[in-house]
């Protein structure tokens, strides 16, 4: 571990942060130019003396007295400790950290310290494309043997899950560490097909293609420069600032097909912009990409997508409103119990009901003819219908009002993860009624609903933005034992 540099103010930790990942990346980048031109390994004490390595940040919180009563969800100690974490992309993360440290420096006597950790950066993290055609010739466990490579069991999420630690140990200062995010930065540019760099921090999940074609129809409207937003980023390095006449077409051409869960970025300044993401169907994709998309720290993400309705009162291309889940989907319950209560966000869901009433144009008993509040069923059985029997009196029982295999998910793991969620879906079809999609009655139903569904998801994450999103840092998502970071 290097020598330790003691900051009195957040910006200088980040740029002593921002130096010592360059110092590492550099040297861990040149180490394997070399080792691909010549075959010259690294330099073993160099190696030993932490040149590869991750910056590491040292909170230090020895109070005289015990800690004031802050009541805030993030940004606060609950007792004395030294607190760490390792750091990667402090330049990408610069905003981040500025917004957690700025608190706990503000408000506390802390000393706050930056150093090398004794955690290395896997080198297939820092590699320049340029080099990968060298990469061809040389067998894999030639580098494994030569380079710091990823270990599975340095990457967890023990902190998010709780996981006790003996009183007296150097406590986490964050959810996540500089290796869990690369593992996840990595493996979201492998799903999207788009830089992690685009993400913005408000971000809508769907099931359906068709929402990707009307949020693309409706990104390029705002970019005539009367908007916040300045470009939109699609799957497949297509980057699009002044639309034209060939705009749309561009997207759908683009290499989209390639991708498992292609993602649209409407781009704003400071990342306030809407990220949309189509993650196809099923509980293992919607844990795979907020597993992932959760180390970037969002404001908040909403599921948009299609349900199948329960109630004999709604109607094909009505809404549904989750306010609770019954999560048959099993994909966390090792990590989060079943048992586990997912409370709804109360910001999120006076968002979504505003939302809905200003594109709707509907009020009162109006809207809730076509916006049912209730109970959503989330299952990892497609063909579910062909078990209702077994699984009925438990739909009675929660008060399900619709079906789908993605919302309990990431309202889940949204909870675990401590990211603020919620759920908008629409009716598609009414199977236990006889009502399934057929041609042409779908398409009928698409063209009435997509458009206007898409555009409700949209202008509540534009609600929800107006404050920054500080509104939205529930104390719900809150452990007793939380990292002071958010």
């Amino acid at each position: 571990m290097g020598a330790m540099s003691k900051h009195t103010t957040p910006k200088a930790a980040v740029d002593a942060l921002e130096a010592l990942y360059a110092e590492a990346v550099t040297a861990l980048s040149a180490a394997l130019n070399r080792f691909l031109q010549d075959g010259t390994p690294p330099d073993g004490e160099a190696r030993a003396a932490g040149a590869f390595c991750y910056p590491q940040l040292r909170v230090i919180y020895d109070p005289d007295g015990p800690p004031p009563p802050i009541s805030r969800s993030f940004g606060k100690f609950s007792e004395a400790g030294i607190y760490i974490t390792t750091i990667t992309r402090p330049d990408f993360f610069r905003d981040y950290l500025m917004e957690v440290l700025t608190p706990l420096m503000r408000d506390y006597d802390v000393e706050v310290h930056v150093e090398r950790s004794n955690s290395e950066i896997p080198y297939a993290y820092v590699w320049d494309p340029s080099q990968a055609a060298g990469l061809e010739e040389i067998a894999p466990a030639e580098l494994v043997r030569w380079f710091p490579s990823p270990k599975l069991t340095l990457i967890g999420d023990e902190v998010a899950d709780g996981e006790p630690f003996e009183a007296g140990e150097e406590r986490p200062l964050a959810l996540f560490d500089a290796q869990r995010v690369d593992f996840s930065l990595k493996r979201l540019q492998h799903y999207t097909g788009t830089p992690v760099d685009h993400f913005q921090h408000y971000v809508l999940f769907t099931n359906y293609h068709r929402y990707v074609d009307a949020f693309c129809d409706w990104a390029l409207t705002q970019l005539d420069g009367s908007t916040r937003y300045t470009s939109l980023s699609v799957p497949g390095g297509l980057e699009i600032s002044k639309p034209d006449e060939h705009s749309r077409a561009a997207i759908e051409a683009s290499p989209w097909r390639r991708f498992q869960m292609p993602a649209y970025h409407l781009r704003a300044g400071k990342h306030q912009g809407i990220t949309l993401v189509n993650i196809g169907v099923g509980p293992s994709n919607a844990k795979t990409i907020t597993d992932h998309l959760a180390v970037l720290r969002p404001q908040v993400w909403l599921m948009v997508g299609h349900c199948g309705g329960l109630r004999h009162s709604q109607s094909i291309g009505d809404y549904v409103l989750a306010h609770a889940y019954l999560r048959e989907d099993h994909v966390l319950d090792s990590v989060l119990p079943p048992e586990i209560p997912v409370p709804p966000i109360a910001e999120v869901q006076v968002a979504l009901a505003k939302a809905a009433e200003e594109v709707t144009g509907e009020k009162g008993e109006a809207l809730k003819k076509r916006l049912r509040t209730g109970t959503v069923v989330t299952t990892d059985d497609r063909n579910w219908e062909l078990r209702f029997t077994a699984s009925a009196r438990r739909f009675n029982k929660s008060r399900a009002v619709a079906i789908d295999m993605e919302s309990a998910t990431i309202a889940a793991n949204g909870f675990r993860l401590r990211v603020p969620y919620g759920t908008l879906l629409c009716v598609s079809d009414k199977p236990l009624h006889g009502e399934i999609k057929l041609p042409g009655a779908a398409n009928r139903f698409y063209e009435r609903a997509i458009g206007e569904h898409i555009r409700i998801g949209i202008q509540t994450l534009e609600r929800l933005s107006l404050d920054g999103g500080a509104s939205l840092h529930s104390r719900k998502l809150r452990a007793f034992d939380e990292p002071p970071f958010r």
